[in-house]
């Protein structure tokens, strides 16, 4: 079985999350009046409609706004961080291609126009030849920058998941003041009906707010992992491809010759001894 990185299992989770918040909002539900205790069925459709009752209420249509973001950031999320996507091997092997062709002229106008995390990690390099330390610092650089800016667009699931608690827990405070408002209007006696409202609308915003909550901050995570594995793929991709256009070392050169002393040293003659027949006297040198 492929990694994880599959888009089917993406997808695959995607529609659990989603399908399970419509199921729990359409399907559970609990009549209220006098009679709840003996109703044996529960009509479905009972806390939609208790929500659809509170559309005027503006954290109704704060989470509501944010929902709907929400899930246009897990969508395009899904659809962007995918292998296929991020890491296309066309690609990459159009970079192969020109580097074996010794093409430099034409890698870097590729890499300028193409997109993938690899070319916006490479183009930076090439312009800083010959220099392989500059290279591979700029290369670092922009590898950094794509990661940081990978995570800045999914970071906003992060800010959603933890506004929803938030925004529930406003609505909550909203709905418990409204129920003591009426408490206090009917001066201390009033109705449980008259309380049920404001009650209501409390836990209506308590369920939004989570409900807005688990799914980004799920998906947050999932993400997460993806981003950081590819990140981390295309990095290594992008050091193996930087290391086949890395420049000739250069060689260090023989050094000339070493001149001969420009001041000749003097030589000194030996004189000549002739050579002594046998039987000859020594000759005699005077002082």
């Amino acid at each position: 079985m492929r990694r994880y990185a599959s888009s089917k299992w993406r997808i695959a989770l995607l529609a659990v999350l989603l399908g399970a918040v419509v199921f729990v909002t359409t399907s559970y539900g609990q009549n209220s009046g006098a009679d709840q205790a003996a109703q044996t069925v529960q009509s479905p459709g009972n806390v939609f409609t208790l929500i659809m009752g509170h559309l005027v209420d503006p954290v109704f249509w704060t989470i509501f706004i944010l929902s709907v973001t929400a899930v246009t950031l897990i969508i395009q999320g899904f659809i962007q961080n995918r292998a296929s996507v991020f890491l296309p091997e066309a690609s990459h092997n159009q970079i192969r291609e020109l580097i074996g062709q010794k093409k430099f002229r034409e890698l870097i106008d590729f890499t300028e126009t193409d997109p993938s995390f690899v070319s916006k990690a490479l183009n930076p390099a090439l312009k800083r030849a010959p220099s392989f330390s500059s290279m591979k610092e700029a290369m670092e650089t922009a590898i950094g920058e794509q990661t940081a800016e990978q995570f800045r667009k999914i970071e906003y699931l992060n800010i959603i998941g933890n506004l929803g608690p938030l925004l529930g827990l406003l609505g909550t405070v909203l709905g418990m003041i409204e129920a003591f408002e009426a408490m206090h209007a009917a001066g201390g006696s009033a109705k449980p009906s008259e309380l049920a409202h404001g009650i209501s609308t409390a836990l209506v915003h308590t369920f939004l707010g989570l409900a807005l909550a688990i799914p980004c901050l799920a998906a947050f995570g999932v993400l997460r992992t993806i981003v950081d594995r590819l990140t981390i793929r295309g990095a290594l991709i992008a050091e193996e491809m930087l290391l086949m256009v890395k420049p000739a070392e250069a060689r260090p050169v023989a050094g000339p010759a070493r001149p001969a002393s420009a001041t000749p040293q003097p030589q000194v003659a030996t004189p000549a001894v002739p050579r002594r027949a046998p039987g000859m006297p020594t000759p005699m040198v005077s002082g």
